[in-house]
């Protein structure tokens, strides 16, 4: 197969002032970087089967010395604070209610009653139909509203189906969309086709004046390769992405700290190409403070102190709060509180 880029996305488009649509400025950059004309599977292929393949041993080694680094206690106390302001607080189960939604927006809103000084975390992420509710509960608090989307976990459906879906959660009031690759066409070599995808979704994140940023998943545990990983970045960046995120938590392995690196080292190379910046987001298995400050340690030593913040960096986290928040409390007061003490939701 050697699609390329369809006429509804590779038309350029103009604005008012007639200045080249955002598509048509994301399609014009895709081209450049990949030197062709077309972007077609069998010019994605040349370009991101080009790119530098990765030495699993060496990314494996790297990941496994962050992992040991320590942090002083002023450092530590930055270092929780910083992960509760970078956290997407998530709920995404088929047995999700308003009532479930409201009470972890409770949370977002405050979470930690016995101490206004705690951040709150950057978004609260649930189903698209329940985006309305999370909307009217967290209303002043700057908590953003993140939305799965595009057939979410599996990504296997017509893409009119899938922008149906994006469009939803961006007019129910959606800040952010995480959407999900079709991890079938990917491996298949159908990289046009994963282009389009993500271009199209990009367009319905932004039309009517919407400006929902765009999370790409790669569920990076299907992939195989780390290889297969950089490509899949690369992919996702010349679509036009504002995050890349490694999972959708619903499948193992989910985040892990090597493919992480390769991923932050992916953001790094592209700016340094494009000048554009493009977030990170490890989701899925991360659940302790601990794990937690080695993904700190890795963004500062592999892209610095630009990408440590929540514009930048996201943890897409359940369970992460909680222990967060308790280890900020033993700083705090040199005691670790019950496990129960802060609520599950």
């Amino acid at each position: 197969m050697t699609a390329s880029v369809s006429s509804a996305t590779s038309d350029a488009r103009t604005g008012a002032d007639g200045s080249s649509s955002d598509t048509e400025k994301v399609l014009a950059r895709a081209r450049d970087v990949v030197g062709a004309t077309e972007l077609d599977d069998t010019n994605l292929a040349r370009y991101l089967h080009g790119l530098p393949g990765v030495d699993k041993v060496g990314a494996d080694g790297r990941a496994a010395m962050l992992g040991t680094r320590s942090i002083k206690t002023t450092a530590k106390q930055w270092a929780l604070d910083t992960i509760v302001s970078m956290i997407d607080l998530t709920t995404l189960e088929g047995a999700d209610t308003p009532g479930k939604v409201r009470t972890l927006a409770a949370k977002a809103r405050t979470p930690d009653p016995s101490d206004p000084s705690c951040p709150r975390p950057a978004a609260v992420c649930v189903y698209g139909d329940l985006v309305h509710v999370a909307k009217d509960a967290l209303a002043g608090t700057g908590v953003k509203i993140a939305a799965v989307a595009t057939a979410f976990p599996s990504g296997r459906a017509s893409l009119d189906v899938r922008l149906a879906d994006t469009r939803e959660a961006v007019a129910q009031g959606a800040d952010e969309i995480d959407m999900v690759i079709d991890r079938g066409a990917f491996l298949a070599g159908q990289y046009s086709k994963v282009f389009e995808d993500i271009v199209a979704v990009r367009e319905a994140c932004r039309a009517d004046g919407a400006e929902a940023h765009l999370k790409v998943i790669l569920e990076t545990g299907e992939l195989a390769t780390y290889d297969n990983v950089r490509r899949a970045s690369w992919l996702a960046m010349l679509a036009g992405a504002d995050f890349i995120k490694t999972s959708t938590g619903k499948v193992q392995p989910a985040a892990t700290l090597p493919v992480t690196i390769i991923m932050l080292e992916a953001v790094r190379d592209f700016r340094e190409l494009t000048g554009t910046q493009v977030g990170v987001k490890p989701a899925g298995g991360i659940s302790s403070s601990k794990d937690a400050i080695k993904y700190l340690v890795a963004v500062n030593e592999t892209l610095g102190e630009d990408w440590l913040n929540p514009d930048w960096f996201r943890f897409g986290a359940s369970s992460l709060l909680n222990d967060v928040l308790m280890q900020i409390r033993w700083l705090e007061t040199g005691r670790y509180q019950s496990a129960d003490y802060f609520t599950k939701d």
